[in-house]
């Protein structure tokens, strides 16, 4: 079942003219353009309904999980993460104007202008709806439903350059995170999963890998000197001379790897609530186990990601608790 998740559809859209900004340095356009992009995906319903007339979902059992993509908003996230990474991806490599902001962290006008063209659309689409977001803070706080915006994961690689980077996008009610989405439109990867629907890369389903032994693993992490952390950094340290590979293919792009069984093991020494909502139904979806650094499945201020072969093993390296019932 495809669920409408296309491929990478930034730079396509970019090249048909669909997503064309007056001037680069004019905001105003940046927001006209996504905001006609956001048309495309005004009525999710009517899309399911036209997916299972044409085939693309089958009758019977897939349009039970249609209902539910629908009430999870798995097609919503999937096409807000790429409204965000359409416009992020005029600025890349264009030389953007990037400060520092109160916590050492980089911000650049793309992530801004990113993060504007997601809120307008929830604003249109999703009105009354909490939003927390990295660069604007909250809006409508208390609200039942609450989406959580990073409009460019990985900045520090953005503003360099380098192509590992993605918008990032959740949704939750109730306490739950019923859906994410990471688009990482340079590497061409789209993930978005809900709960009880599956994990889904570039429209075909997502699984971790099969890996069982840690000398066949890869490990990865944002940043292998975790801080001031002396004991993770010595425990990873030890791990990375067990493994296969060990790589700094960090950010959001290290968990769209374990989410696709590119990867057995994906670290983070800190995280916000934006960064971290999403990977819960990523990485569990997708057959993996995701939980913080104490061994807790939520969003919490860190994560460690792992295939579910290598669940228990990969973290007793790192010295994270395997709670009951947690995997």
């Amino acid at each position: 079942m495809e669920l409408l998740l296309k491929p990478s559809a930034a730079r396509e859209r970019l090249t048909a003219g669909i997503f064309v900004p007056r001037a680069a340095s004019e905001p105003v356009a940046q927001v006209d353009a996504a905001m006609r992009l956001a048309v495309e995906c005004e009525d999710a319903e009517a899309r399911v309904r036209a997916a299972l007339k044409t085939g693309r979902i089958r009758p019977g059992r897939d349009e039970d999980e249609a209902q539910l993509a629908r009430q999870a908003g798995v097609i919503t996230d999937a096409e807000l993460a790429q409204l965000a990474a359409s416009v992020a991806l005029q600025r890349f490599r264009e030389g953007v104007v990037c400060e520092t902001k109160n916590d050492g962290s980089p911000v650049t006008d793309a992530d801004r202008a990113a993060e504007a063209a997601a809120r307008e659309w929830l604003g249109r689409f999703a009105p009354g709806d909490a939003i927390v977001g990295e660069e604007f803070g909250t809006s409508n706080a208390g609200a039942a439903r609450c989406w959580y915006l990073d409009p460019i994961d990985g900045t520090r690689s953005f503003v360099r350059g380098v192509p590992l980077w993605g918008s990032v996008v959740a949704v939750e009610e109730a306490g739950t995170v019923l859906a994410g989405a990471i688009c990482c439109p340079v590497t061409g990867d789209l993930v978005a999963a809900a709960l009880g629907q599956g994990c889904w890369h570039n429209g075909a389903r997502a699984c971790v890998s099969r890996v069982a032994r840690v000398s066949a693993a890869t490990i990865l992490a944002t940043d292998f000197r975790f801080g001031t952390d002396l004991e993770r950094r010595e425990r990873w340290n030890q791990l990375a001379e067990r493994v296969a590979l060990a790589r700094s293919w960090g950010d959001c792009y290290g968990y769209v790897l374990v989410a696709t069984g590119r990867a057995e093991l994906m670290v983070d020494h800190r995280l916000n609530a934006w960064d971290c909502a999403p990977l819960l139904p990523i990485v569990s979806e997708a057959g993996g186990v995701i939980t913080d650094w104490t061994g807790e499945v939520r969003v919490g201020r860190d994560a460690v990601a792992t295939n579910a072969r290598l669940a228990r093993e990969l973290r007793a390296a790192l010295g994270v608790p395997c709670r009951t019932g947690s995997y």
